[in-house]
């Protein structure tokens, strides 16, 4: 699981909280992170993997949201990895952890081990975040036309390098001056805690609100594009308004016990004693939210998968072939720029409005397409029934 406490464990002089959560049946918990990870990880990778059956057609160049979607599973993997192999240390080498606690120790390896693992974490975590607010924003320009296959370097720009750079910065203000003598206080603590949950409160807060206004305009587009809005549209309409409801049903599942356990941790350490009795059932909702936190947030790369593309199936493909896979599916109605029969002999101004028109169009399917792919049922179903894709 991903939570800032991980990092603040590394300290000695950790925090009473910290210490309530960490030390709570950390057998049974790792062996939670392990089992919900590596189920995570196992599923995740056969949904991403090419499956017999499907179409030999060419593959199509992958579109920018298509891209996002990929990286943000791809985060969810080297997450989901570095959970299993920091569980895995704390149960199979318990005296190597316990030196941890050590303060002023001989032996570095121990806090190299938990700030390192602790910061692997946080940063692929931290950047599937940030890749997850890129699609909400590029599926919004696609709609407005604004976005294309060039973009995606200016997404890799602000994923990997907000990431890295709040990664960074809030450990270095946490182990300030070193973390054998990290400096106890809320000053320390809290810059650190705010860069881990500034991204995710970020998806939570704007993610939303793009996605509704991604949807008013997939509207507008296939009003636009027949003059009228057929049950055809409508479906079409639903699919990506769903797809969206659900990518933020699995975000809001995965993480809402994060932000539930800080604000009782928080709370916690502002008491003089957090073992006084009225404190009890706090406690309990803290350690019950951390456990939870253990099993949710890596199955999120899984869940985020049949989001993104429905469940795939179980027949693996692992021959290699030019075949389309999964998250790239775009409709095979939509035709390239050189697919075009040569034009014919028009008047220059009938030609113009012609080519205006043509091209109006081939933009509104794309951009279509590039929203509705990824699900190989009903999405693409959809797509080719509608009306705008008649034609083509």
């Amino acid at each position: 699981m991903a939570s800032p406490r991980l990092e603040t464990y590394c300290c000695p002089n950790r925090d009473a909280a910290t210490q309530l959560v960490m030390n709570f049946q950390p057998q049974v918990f790792c062996g939670v992170c392990i089992g919900s990870a590596s189920a995570s990880l196992l599923l995740t990778i056969l949904q991403l993997l090419p499956k017999k059956g499907q179409s030999l057609r060419k593959m199509p160049k992958a579109s920018s949201s298509s891209t996002i979607l990929l990286l943000i599973s791809v985060c969810d993997i080297l997450g989901g990895s570095g959970v299993i192999f920091r569980s895995s240390v704390w149960l199979g080498f318990p005296s190597f952890v316990a030196n941890i606690s050590v303060a002023n120790g001989t032996d570095v390896w121990p806090s190299v081990f938990c700030v390192g693992s602790a910061m692997w974490i946080q940063l692929f975590y931290s950047a599937g975040f940030w890749w997850l607010f890129c699609y909400a924003v590029d599926s919004y320009l696609v709609v407005r036309r604004s976005a294309g296959l060039s973009t995606i370097v200016l997404y890799h720009m602000m994923a990997w390098g907000l990431a890295v750079l709040l990664c960074v910065e809030g450990v270095a203000l946490l182990y300030y001056p070193s973390i054998s003598s990290c400096e106890r206080g809320l000053e320390h603590a809290i810059p650190h805690y705010l860069t881990t949950y500034a991204p995710l409160l970020l998806v939570l807060v704007v993610n939303p609100v793009l996605f509704r206004r991604t949807v008013t305009a997939v509207a507008s587009l296939l009003k636009g594009r027949q003059g009228i809005y057929t049950e055809n549209e409508r479906r079409l309409g639903t699919e990506i308004q769903m797809r969206f409801f659900k990518i933020m049903l699995v975000f809001i599942v995965c993480w809402s016990s994060n932000i539930i356990n800080e604000s009782l941790l928080f709370y916690l350490e502002m008491q003089p004693d957090i073992n006084e009795t009225p404190l009890k059932n706090i406690r309990n909702a803290a350690l019950i939210t951390w456990i939870i936190m253990g099993i949710l947030n890596p199955m999120q790369g899984f869940l985020f998968t049949l989001a993104f593309y429905g469940w795939t199936g179980w027949r693996v493909d692992l021959k290699w072939q030019k075949r389309e896979i999964p998250w790239e599916s775009m409709s095979s109605s939509t035709v390239g720029d050189n697919d075009y029969p040569s034009p014919v002999n028009y008047p220059s101004n009938v030609h113009d409005s012609k080519k205006i028109s043509s091209t109006d169009s081939q933009q509104t399917d794309e951009a279509i397409s590039m929203l509705s792919e990824g699900n190989t049922s009903g999405d693409d179903r959809l797509t080719r029934s509608s009306p705008i894709y008649q034609g083509w």
